[in-house]
């Protein structure tokens, strides 16, 4: 399995009731520095304007470098500024529509100064939240449309779209992983496919392994973001640590279903050292696979088709703890 991180999950995080953060900022070069310090990690994902902006593509060019590490994505921040408020993509205002258009055709140009592989699009602020105010047919069709325009931009670039139900708005117009398909679909653009975020779809109330099967049968299913939570918020915990057996079942489909993409790990370890947090993900998904391998992918297979309960519940304790 090809691990990756998302460089920022190493430095500080902060959230509304503490803004600074809850920890010192690191320089950029240690934070690398970090991330290859993990075994198994070979890729890095940049947020645009967080880490990577026009400015600094020749002194990053250098760190991915220096580091032997490669850029698997840049995710696009069309969330954490103020002009996104009420929406990028489907912002009321053309004028911002065709702003968050160019913000990702400059992170596409980026993107492939320095070889990276996928843009991956979060359009955190395209929702709505209060009765009546989802724009529905308009706010398609823009979303569409934009994508459509980063897609065409350069055709050779790969654009993932990630969902998630809630947050920061109460809805989000991608939401789950059926709707984002639709989207990525109606684009009509072979380059543009969709990221599971397994804390985003455990929130929506998804089982990520059915979510899988139909992405990758569509052909649609490009990357993956690995964390885990309690699945009222995304909460972006250490993998493994509340769903255990998911995550069996999340290995198993992906492997079953020939997904080649990355592992990447995209968590918020408020008060953790983000270094140990991200390696114990990637630790517990090692351990899992290895546990399945020894017990044998063909048996699950087996186990699939018969159906019972009891034999799986069985089956699986066997697996997970002997």
């Amino acid at each position: 399995m090809k691990y990756s991180v998302i460089l920022g999950n190493l430095g500080n995080t902060c959230d509304r009731f503490l803004s600074s953060g809850y920890k010192n900022n690191l320089p950029t070069e240690e934070m690398f520095r970090q991330a290859v310090s993990i075994e198994g990690v070979e890729g890095i994902e940049l947020v645009g304007s967080w880490d990577i902006t026009a400015k600094n593509v020749v002194s990053m060019g250098k760190l991915l470098l220096d580091h032997n590490i490669k850029l698997v994505s840049i995710i696009p921040d069309h969330f954490g500024q103020a002009v996104w408020g009420r929406g990028a993509f489907t912002s009321r205002d053309p004028k911002v529509r065709k702003q968050a258009v160019d913000v990702t055709k400059e992170m596409i140009d980026i993107l492939d100064e320095l070889g990276g592989e996928l843009i991956n699009i979060w359009p955190g602020q395209d929702g709505y939240d209060y009765p009546f105010q989802g724009n529905f047919d308009e706010a398609n069709s823009w979303l569409v449309e934009g994508i459509k325009e980063c897609a065409d931009y350069k055709p050779d670039v790969k654009i993932a779209l990630e969902y998630k139900p809630k947050e920061p708005r109460n809805f989000s117009y991608l939401a789950r992983s059926s709707d984002t398909l639709l989207t990525a679909l109606e684009t009509g653009c072979e380059n543009v496919g969709v990221t599971i975020d397994v804390g985003h779809a455990f929130v929506g109330g998804e089982n990520v392994s059915e979510s899988i099967y139909r992405l990758m049968k569509a052909g649609k299913l490009y990357h993956m973001h690995f964390n885990d939570n309690y699945k009222s918020w995304d909460d972006d915990m250490i993998v493994g640590s509340i769903h255990t057996v998911e995550f069996v079942e999340i290995l198993y489909w992906l492997e079953k279903t020939g997904y080649d993409g990355w592992y990447s790990m995209d968590q918020y370890p408020y008060r953790e050292d983000g270094r140990d947090a991200l390696n114990e993900s990637i630790q517990w998904l090692d351990a899992l696979r290895s546990r399945m391998e020894i017990y044998g992918l063909e048996k699950i297979e087996e186990l699939i088709k018969a159906g019972s309960a009891t034999d799986i519940v069985r089956e699986l304790r066997r697996l997970i703890l002997s």
